[in-house]
C-alpha cells in the first residue's frame, strides 16, 4: 500500500470504517453479547487502526517496523486487550446511569483507547520519543 496516494486522515477512516463493519459483522454472527455491550467489539476493532494508521504513516516511528513479527503481534493483543478491558470497565460502571447511547459509548470509547494507547506506549516508549528525548 502507498502511503501518499490517500492522506493519512484517509487512511484511518478507510481503516475505522473497515474495522467497525468486521466488528459489526462479528457481532450479529458470533458474540451474542447484550446490546449495550456491543461497543466493546467495535472499540476493540478501532484501537489497531488508530495507533498503527499514525505509526506507519510517520517517518519519525519507522523503526518500529524493525521489530520481530512476535513483538508486533504481541503488542496488537496488547493494544485490542486493552480496549477491551478499558471500555468494559467503563461501561459497567456507566451503563446503568441511564445516559444517552451516544454519551455513554463515547465515554467507553474514551475508556478503551486511552488504555489501550497507553499498554502499547508502555510496550514501546522509544517510539514516541523526540530527538530531544534520546
Amino acid at each position: 500500500m502507498d502511503k501518499e496516494t490517500i492522506p493519512q486522515w484517509g487512511w484511518l477512516l478507510l481503516g475505522l470504517i473497515m474495522a467497525s463493519t468486521v466488528a459489526s459483522l462479528v457481532n450479529v454472527f458470533l458474540l451474542p453479547l447484550p446490546e449495550d455491550y456491543q461497543v466493546i467489539t467495535i472499540i476493540s476493532a478501532m484501537s489497531p487502526v488508530l495507533i498503527y494508521v499514525g505509526v506507519w504513516q510517520d517517518e519519525d516511528r519507522q523503526h518500529y517496523w524493525d521489530n520481530s513479527r512476535e513483538h508486533i503481534v504481541g503488542d496488537v493483543l496488547f493494544v485490542v486487550s486493552g480496549a477491551a478491558l478499558g471500555s468494559a470497565i467503563a461501561l459497567v460502571v456507566i451503563v446503568d446511569l441511564g445516559l444517552w447511547d451516544f454519551a455513554r459509548d463515547i465515554i467507553a470509547m474514551g475508556a478503551g483507547f486511552l488504555l489501550s494507547w497507553g499498554l502499547f506506549w508502555w510496550r514501546n516508549p522509544e517510539v514516541y520519543r523526540t530527538e530531544s528525548d534520546r
